[in-house]
């Protein structure tokens, strides 16, 4: 019973953390027309900037993942800078070409990262004072809090004047430029807020797992977090929520598939485990390609700037 239990902890673990990516994601996708695919890269640096500042430097916890936040938000505004003139495809491969840079680096720089060794023993809100399962329980705690504050304020933003400026943004950039809104400085705010929130979250996963290296944060974590977004609604905070529980669910209800089937080997079985996963989400797009909670559409006589 207490596996059980354990196992049913750590899943709401990450889907708490999928939920807080999901909700960065959000804020400049959903809100503001902009395709970031670069979130495994700063769920990356987030993760290292915290892992290396309390095992080497030996920063509290706290301090170490406020500062992953920060770093992470500093160079998402280098990165929206950087592609400020582009929309689109063009934007979204250069984000994904950004993650895969950091992925390399992490990789690469043996020095810094320890390259595909990864970085071990990076310490946990009571670990090795609590019991494993205390700490678990703490873990979900943490997260669910940082994840229900975000949720808060995020929802806050989307409701204020700088929300829908963000949302003006994503119908009609030039229309919200004649406006006389400065397109480019609101786009910097939602690219560090967003990049800050995906660097909270790799920050809390460095410390939950005790344990990082690159192949954590492959593209496949990108596609899940947009899967995520999409299944749930984009441009609802609720719906990024409620996506990420879903993506959880359902790549985690196929992972004993291969039991089932008798003669499958072990590749065989990762891949009809992912058929699966694939088949569910399409039919969840198929029959609410909106989302399960659509973005509520505001009448245009209630709209402002």
């Amino acid at each position: 019973m207490a596996g059980y239990l354990d196992y049913l902890v750590g899943m709401l673990t990450y889907a708490g953390l999928y939920a807080l990516m999901a909700l960065a994601l959000n804020l400049v996708w959903g809100m503001g027309g902009m395709i970031n695919l670069g979130l495994a890269g700063f769920f990356a640096v987030g993760a290292y900037a915290s892992a290396l500042l309390t095992t080497r430097v030996g920063v509290p916890i706290a301090l170490g993942v406020a500062s992953a936040s920060v770093l992470a938000a500093m160079l998402g505004v280098v990165v929206a800078l950087a592609t400020a003139r582009l929309r689109g495809d063009y934007l979204a491969i250069v984000t994904l070409g950004f993650a895969e840079v950091v992925r390399l680096i992490a990789s690469n720089e043996i020095w810094l990262t320890k390259g595909t060794d990864g970085i071990s023993g990076i310490p946990g809100p009571g670990r090795g004072v609590l019991t494993p399962g205390e700490f678990n329980l703490l873990s979900l705690a943490l997260i669910l809090s940082v994840g229900g504050l975000a949720l808060i304020l995020l929802q806050r933003l989307a409701r204020s004047p700088f929300g829908r400026v963000l949302r003006a943004i994503r119908d009609d950039e030039q229309a919200a430029a004649v406006a006389g809104k400065p397109v480019l400085a609101y786009k910097l705010r939602a690219f560090a807020l967003s990049a800050g929130l995906l660097g909270c979250a790799g920050a809390i996963y460095g410390h939950y797992t005790s344990y990082i290296a690159p192949d954590a944060f492959q593209p496949l974590v990108t596609i899940y977090i947009v899967l995520a977004l999409v299944a749930g609604g984009t441009g609802n905070n609720y719906g990024a929520v409620a996506g990420a529980g879903l993506v959880v669910f359902f790549t985690e209800s196929t992972r004993f598939i291969a039991e089932a089937v008798p003669g499958l080997s072990a590749a065989r079985g990762a891949a009809l485990r992912e058929l699966v996963v694939s088949i569910g989400l399409l039919l969840v797009l198929r029959y609410r390609s909106q989302g399960i909670i659509p973005e509520r559409v505001v009448p245009v006589g209630e709209r402002r700037l």
